[in-house]
């Protein structure tokens, strides 16, 4: 509204010097089309961002992705990852039932794997007590996996140091009790009739932010450069930096992070994609390729800061892997 006004006293200021050089006295409206379109811009907005923090947070959307991979062995094509990023439980007031639908809804996608890219809790892992059974009903055949991401390890709160180790050494047992296998830059491999790829996890990794992440420790053993390989890292510009243009033999690499601001304009069909992320993050959100290998940024799961989503719904991914 106030950008309208700014306009409106403009156009005002220069009518009144039009009607003191041509002698006039007709009087000036300040009822123009700019004032309207100023109330409307303003009604619209607010509304946005009303609907964001009672409903957009809940509106969760699950997109589907083929990632198509060159040296995937036969006896996994068609595997189903589900991937879930930055819960950040502790934005939520209790356990809301829309909350508690989606991760049943995960459960409904039927996954043969789930990952959980980061990011359970905002500042402290007791905010994560309360979910512990919800994330533990979550079920895939073949395992469900996590990392950490970066608010995960208790250095945003106004904690003694006791206190953040204590609530990293917590965090790290909650992931268990809900069923994950925390990878701490380690590497796990799935096996099919005789064939195997690999997972890898890092502890988080970014530009600007916490770098305990060791991607060489955590594929070392992993027979990455001779495996399909899969990569869980919080932070998108650690495949940047140390992923992309081959400098790692990893074919996907899944993250989070971003939310994509929790805030866009998202039209695939009219080829729009916009975000204030984008100001900060050259790559963030959606999937990502770079001489074959495969970049997917999930939009977040919760909420943080703005407890709201306007046109960024949170997200659950489903990627089905594929020969090439």
């Amino acid at each position: 509204m106030a950008v309208f006004e700014v306009f409106e006293l403009v156009r005002m200021g220069g009518s009144k010097a039009i009607n003191v050089a041509m002698g006039s006295a007709r009087p000036i409206s300040r009822q123009s089309f700019l004032t309207q379109l100023g109330f409307g811009a303003a009604g619209f907005t607010f509304s946005s961002f009303l609907y964001g923090v009672t409903w957009g947070k809940y509106a969760f959307r699950v997109e589907r992705l083929t990632v198509p991979i060159v040296n995937l062995p036969e006896v996994f094509n068609g595997l189903k990852l589900v991937q879930i990023s930055d819960a950040h439980l502790g934005s939520f007031m209790n356990t809301p039932r829309p909350v508690l639908d989606a991760l049943e809804q995960i459960n409904a996608l039927q996954p043969d794997v789930i990952l959980f890219t980061g990011d359970l809790v905002n500042t402290h892992a007791n905010e994560a007590e309360a979910w512990i059974d919800a994330f533990r009903m979550l079920h895939a055949p073949m395992g469900k996996f996590s990392i950490l991401g970066n608010h995960d390890y208790a250095d945003y709160g106004p904690f003694e140091e006791s206190e953040r180790e204590d609530s990293r050494k917590r965090i790290k047992e909650i992931h268990e009790e809900m069923g994950f296998r925390l990878l701490l830059n380690e590497h796990h491999h799935f096996e099919r009739e005789g064939e195997r790829i690999a997972l890898v996890g890092v502890e988080n990794w970014g530009k600007g932010f916490r770098r305990s992440g060791d991607l060489n420790a955590a594929m070392k053993g992993s027979d990455a450069d001779k495996l399909c390989a899969i990569l869980m890292t919080h932070d998108p510009t650690h495949w940047e930096e140390e992923v992309m243009d081959d400098k790692a033999p990893i074919d996907l690499t899944l993250s989070g992070h971003t939310h994509g601001m929790q805030f866009g304009i998202e039209i695939p069909w009219l080829g729009i994609k916009w975000s204030p992320s984008q100001w900060r993050y050259k790559r963030w959100a959606g999937l990502y390729q770079e001489s074959g290998q495969f970049l997917h940024i999930n939009r977040g799961f919760g909420v943080l800061g703005f407890h709201g989503r306007v046109g960024m719904p949170p997200e659950i991914t489903v990627l089905e892997i594929e020969q090439a």
